[in-house]
């Protein structure tokens, strides 16, 4: 466990299968969905106010931190919105706060964490908001595919690069064998760097940005691709396979980006002639082939900066962000819809909402350190190394 808890209970987990039908709750993973003490409802009027006051009782003490995920109610109250990454980055460029709070998943508090100093206290305001893709990959799975690697004979031909949204734990595997993290903007830049350092790439967690980046932008084939699946013995390969490839993909994806598919981009054009597909790597192949436009969701927000009045826009990513763009960019004349019929939110991301926010920052108003998360030194000086090299990319 990398998260510091203000007390540990004494629980067994809940069965995984009560889980899956949503019989219970798993009080180890999911602390902090229900905050100790009066949490109001989120239909509160005094929320707003509430969330106002403490946020300007505490000053320069705290700085907020939004993903551009989150839900508008949540949105207006950051200091600062962007991707993962750049988030992590603005929080270690302001030293004099003493809290950070992240409005955001649990690895992305991991990666604030990693990057600020010591004396900064990252929160995340309910400890529940995980991210599916990050947890598709344990540190006890990747141990296991480095063993088969290893057996395979190709270990020492391989770097891995593993995508942001991963794991401290993933972060600090990937300081320890020689390899990188990566966004999706840079994730070319660092497959290059990778291909001059070894033989093969071993990329985690997302298959999908793994494949697109190799195949759409350096011109890698698909038989070059195998997936690596941590659920099948070997993972699911020959040791022949993983001699002949040059990408090994884990067996990861984004529950939200992972929903598009060719129908939804067939339809989208059927229905709105004319219409700019715009999608997210992390979308299937398929998807981003049939696309006009991919990228990350700050490129996503730049094309639609510069896009001409009157143009038509489908995109492809969660539907908080398509949704404050479509009402961005329509006094301008752009259309902006949501790729698919089907509204998908991100459901762990829209775990941190205002009632929350409120609750911890009047916690930390009123001296109480809440939902601090915190990585131990072994792993976040082999993940900060990690995250080093990628800031080194040229």
């Amino acid at each position: 466990m990398t998260t510091a808890q203000s007390h540990e209970l004494d629980v067994q987990p809940t069965p995984l299968a009560l889980l899956l039908l949503g019989r219970e709750a798993d009080p180890r993973s999911e602390r902090g969905v229900e905050c100790p003490g009066d949490l109001p409802a989120p239909s509160d009027p005094d929320l707003v106010e509430r969330a106002r006051a403490a946020k300007e009782k505490l000053g320069n003490k705290v700085f907020v931190l939004g993903h551009h995920y989150q839900r508008d109610e949540v949105i207006q109250f950051a200091d600062v919105t962007g991707d993962s990454f750049k988030l992590a980055r603005d929080a270690a460029a302001r030293p004099e706060a003493e809290y950070i709070v992240f409005c955001g998943v649990h690895f992305m508090a991991e990666s604030a964490d990693i990057l600020t100093s010591d004396e900064q206290k990252v929160v995340l305001p309910d400890l529940a908001a995980g991210c599916s893709m990050a947890d598709m990959a344990t540190a006890e799975q990747v141990a296991e595919c480095w063993d088969v690697l290893t057996e395979a004979g190709v270990a020492e031909q391989v770097v891995p690069v593993s995508y942001m949204n991963s794991s401290a734990d993933i972060k600090a595997f990937t300081g320890k064998h020689g390899g990188t993290i990566c966004t999706s903007s840079n994730a070319k830049r660092a497959l290059e760097w990778a291909f001059q350092q070894g033989e093969k790439v071993l990329f985690l967690p997302d298959q999908h940005l793994g494949r697109n980046t190799a195949v759409r932008d350096m011109g890698i084939s698909l038989e070059d691709c195998v997936v690596y699946n941590p659920h099948k013995p070997n993972g699911g390969l020959t040791a022949e396979e993983l001699r002949a490839a040059k990408m090994i993909l884990w067996r990861g994806h984004c529950s939200v980006h992972g929903r598009f598919n060719l129908d939804s981009v067939n339809d989208v054009r059927e229905r709105i002639p004319g219409v700019n597909v715009l999608v997210h790597p992390e979308c299937k192949h398929e998807v981003v082939a049939a696309a006009d436009h991919v990228g990350s969701t700050e490129h996503i927000i730049r094309t639609l900066e510069a896009a001409p009045a009157g143009s038509k826009w489908a995109i492809g990513t969660e539907l908080n962000l398509v949704r404050r763009l479509a009402n961005r960019f329509a006094p301008e004349g752009k259309e902006v819809v949501f790729l698919d019929k089907t509204v998908c939110f991100c459901s762990t991301m829209n775990r941190i909402d205002l009632p929350h926010l409120v609750w911890a920052l009047e916690s930390l108003a009123e001296g109480n350190l809440v939902n601090r998360i915190q990585v131990d030194q072994e792993t976040e000086k082999f993940a900060k190394l990690a995250l080093e090299r990628m800031l080194a990319l040229p």
